[in-house]
């Protein structure tokens, strides 16, 4: 009996050991990205305008990093707090709750532009800590560095907000260790020529992050194979209602096979000029996500290459029940 009781000791004592020495070569070993570049990027005209149009229109920081008016359809951003953080993300007994951070210059003022280019497109924070995925730098990314310049000069451009001390977000075991593993190199590439409609529009459907919420995922947060734009993704809008992304294949039964081009652009054209109404009562149960005024300032040259690319995909059946209980 001793002899096994020492066994058993000892077996115990060599899976704490090991179980140590994975967790020091996790973290040593992860995040695996490389420094954050010295780099000073220079404010062009050029570039201010075009970082202006993708955080404003395309690539959804200030739909993050702002307060949104969750009593208005589609919880269109308040004024005054673009970039500002503390937005919170997860309810109830979600694996994780999150809280965007402050991108103004109040809040990321003393980074260095490699440091902020870093954090974007490869998910490491100034200080070394990697992202949660919910910021989507696995997309950004893969975005034109060109691109990603212009985001960084047009942030350093916001009224620098002060903000509460955001909360610390919760992961619950095993995130933290499966989140330093995520963060990886950029992989840039160059923007498409815009007369290649297909090319450009799959490159601005990537920046937009559209993929992320219209691909139905598994318990572990991993896309469905074959089900790619395909909608059902449950969301709870400001943790009230449920609602479910749209299928966007052109399968002609459950997607947008029988959209025109006409009227893919006139669905966000319609939000271009007024306020998102007011909801009132059960209408809350059945607000949405979806930052229609946001992407509405889409150029339309721009909506037609996203409606060119989602054409392209193979279709997929998905018939989504869009609200629910």
């Amino acid at each position: 009996m001793k002899t096994l009781l020492k066994l058993l000791a000892g077996l115990a004592a060599l899976v704490v050991v090991l179980a140590g020495a994975g967790l020091v070569y996790l973290f040593t070993r992860y995040p695996a990205v490389p420094p954050a570049e010295d780099v000073r990027i220079a404010a062009t005209p050029e570039r201010l305008a075009r970082g202006q149009y993708l955080v404003e229109n395309v690539v959804g920081c200030v739909v993050c990093h702002a307060d949104r008016d969750w009593s208005r359809f589609s919880a269109p951003v308040i004024a005054g707090t673009k970039g500002k953080g503390g937005q919170r993300f997860g309810f109830g007994a979600e694996p994780f709750v999150l809280y965007a951070k402050n991108i103004t210059p109040g809040g990321v003022g003393e980074w260095t532009d490699g440091e902020l280019v870093r954090a974007i497109t490869t998910g490491v924070s100034r200080d070394g800590t990697p992202l949660f995925p919910l910021m989507p730098y696995p997309r950004y990314g893969k975005m034109s560095r060109e691109d990603i310049e212009a985001i960084v000069v047009y942030l350093r451009t916001l009224p620098a907000l002060s903000h509460d001390p955001v909360p610390a977000r919760t992961l619950k075991f095993p995130l933290p260790l499966v989140v330093r593993t995520i963060p990886a190199a950029a992989s840039h590439v160059p923007i498409p020529d815009p007369s290649d409609r297909v090319a450009y529009g799959r490159y601005l459907t990537n920046a937009a992050v559209c993929a992320d919420c219209h691909t139905p995922m598994d318990a572990q947060g991993a896309p469905l194979p074959g089900k790619d734009f395909a909608g059902g993704t449950p969301f709870s809008p400001n943790g009230v209602g449920l609602v479910r992304s749209a299928n966007l294949t052109p399968d002609a039964a459950t997607g947008l096979g029988t959209w025109t081009e006409d009227q893919f652009l006139e669905k966000f054209r319609a939000y271009r000029a007024d306020a998102p109404r007011t909801l009132e009562g059960a209408e809350r149960l059945q607000n949405t996500e979806m930052p229609w005024t946001y992407y509405a300032g889409m150029r339309d040259d721009d909506l037609r290459a996203i409606y060119a690319y989602l054409r392209s995909l193979p279709p997929v059946v998905n018939r989504v029940e869009k609200f629910g209980r």
